[in-house]
């Protein structure tokens, strides 16, 4: 039981580097960070950030390979991520005018982090893209 706990641990920990190390690539895009670890009832998202009149809210995922990266959110996921931009959209009022849409960070050991823009898109019509 131990040994799971500290697996764990560590696991948050290296997510943790990932989410920094993302927030830091995306900064260097010229994005701005806007709120890091968001937890919603409805669901969590890692990064949300914004570029112009566009906000994105970013999955980050800490693979070693891209393709384990590209596989490692199932739509499940990504629906609860889109409910959580969608109440966190809510609350921002001073945001309803802009465009937004949902990316995903790949970190690999020893690489640079792998942007993809509008990895997924959600199935109602309220989100602007």
């Amino acid at each position: 039981m131990a040994d799971g706990r500290a697996r764990r641990i560590a696991a948050e920990a290296h997510g943790r580097r990932a989410e920094k190390l993302a927030a830091l690539w995306l900064r260097l895009k010229g994005y701005r960070i806007l709120a890091q670890r968001v937890r919603l009832p409805v669901g969590e998202i890692d990064l949300i950030a914004r570029r112009g009149k566009l906000v994105a809210f970013v999955e980050v995922k800490a693979r070693t390979t891209r393709l384990a990266g590209e596989t490692a959110v199932p739509d499940a996921a990504w629906t609860r991520i889109s409910r959580a931009a969608e109440s966190w959209m809510a609350s921002k009022p001073a945001l309803s005018g802009l465009d937004w849409r949902f990316d995903l960070v790949i970190i690999l050991p020893r690489q640079l982090p792998i942007h993809l823009r509008d990895t997924w898109r959600p199935f109602f019509a309220s989100t602007r893209f």
